[in-house]
């Protein structure tokens, strides 16, 4: 699939997931909720990583091009916001956190996804 292909399904993956997360916030099924989170998060990262013809396979992989977006941006603080987004993707696993926690780590990760869009 030609960059441009990959970059465009990634960004509508995003979409969707955040699309989907809000509907599960709404019914209160913050698990779920918590792991399109992650989920719209990690297609963001891919769109930038596809746009410079990078293919982000694994979590590892993912986690080290936020590190060198932040490196590259660091008043973004990248690297502390995508914290967050794998909180949730935890949380996904082990239903630990608060509905209020899940919200204010939802705000956290909507800033993320906004500033990593610059990089597109």
């Amino acid at each position: 699939m030609a960059v441009k292909g990959r970059t465009r399904k990634y960004l509508d993956l995003n979409g969707k997931y955040l699309k989907d997360a809000e509907a599960l916030l709404a019914k209160g099924d913050y698990v779920q909720a918590s792991e399109k989170i992650w989920g719209a998060t990690a297609q963001m990262i891919k769109a930038v990583a596809a746009k410079r013809g990078i293919a982000l396979r694994a979590h590892t992989s993912i986690a080290e091009f936020v590190s060198k977006l932040d490196d590259d941006k660091p008043e973004l603080n990248l690297a502390a916001d995508f914290a967050s987004a794998e909180s949730l993707h935890v949380n996904f696993y082990e239903d630990w956190l608060s509905k209020e926690m899940v919200e204010k780590r939802y705000d956290v990760v909507k800033r993320f996804i906004r500033n990593v869009q610059k990089f597109l």
